[in-house]
């Protein structure tokens, strides 16, 4: 049986859904992230206004949350000509991928948290993947989570369960998603949930904290924040 979770938690709208839902489910959940020197480096200090935020507003779960992890991951900025670590325009590659696609990011992020998970005893990997809301990520597919688990429990000799909670939702859904585990948690707390990402989570591929939309901070231009507003106001439609 499956008790404790490790959640890739990046600090935005989908890890912190992701982040609600492993705590809904299991008995101990520790958080990781990654600074592979991305554009939007203010991800990585809205994700600890995130963990502070869910332990005031749903103290039912404070005591589950364990250790938080942050992972210097500086070599795949090194090697990685993308628009999420380079200043360069979004657009469409020849590849008919877009030019956020960071090659490899996902592998290795699963890769060094099963090594994490491993150390810290924890059989769950929980990821925020998504293949109906995305832009075409081959690293963000149902096929090649299954290929990673497969391959991760064979190279560490332990079962591994990477969960994909989103895996087959959009972001409208995932939108309902996060009211539903809210209110779950506690009378009201569907709102409390939504308004939590509303307010500190952060998305938006450049950075901006400034602009405040109905859906959150961000640009309101890069594809992040286009995604994340088209699926808040279907969601509200």
């Amino acid at each position: 049986m499956h008790r404790n979770a490790l959640v890739l938690f990046s600090g935005g709208q989908d890890s912190t859904t992701c982040l609600a839902h492993a705590l809904s489910q299991y008995e101990r959940v520790e958080t990781l992230a990654f600074d592979y020197r991305q554009r939007h480096h203010v991800e990585l200090e809205a994700r600890l206004n995130v963990l502070q935020h869910i332990k005031t507003t749903f103290p039912q779960w404070a005591h589950k949350l364990g250790e938080d992890h942050l992972l210097d991951l500086a070599v795949l900025g090194q090697v990685s000509e993308t628009s999420l670590t380079r200043d360069m325009v979004f657009k469409m590659e020849a590849s008919g991928l877009p030019n956020t696609f960071v090659p490899g990011r996902n592998l290795l992020f699963l890769t060094l948290a099963a090594a994490l998970a491993y150390r810290r005893d924890l059989d769950v990997i929980v990821t925020g993947v998504c293949e109906t809301d995305f832009s075409g990520y081959p690293d963000c597919r149902d096929d090649t989570m299954k290929a990673m688990q497969i391959a991760l429990s064979l190279g560490m000799d332990r079962r591994l369960l990477i969960e994909t909670p989103l895996m087959w939702i959009d972001k409208a859904q995932t939108w309902q998603l996060a009211h539903d585990l809210g209110e779950r948690a506690q009378t009201g707390g569907g709102d409390a949930l939504v308004q939590l990402i509303v307010e500190q989570t952060h998305t938006c591929y450049l950075g901006d904290r400034t602009h405040r939309h109905d859906w959150g901070y961000g640009c309101g231009t890069c594809p992040a924040c286009d995604l994340r507003a088209k699926g808040w106001v279907r969601w509200q439609g």
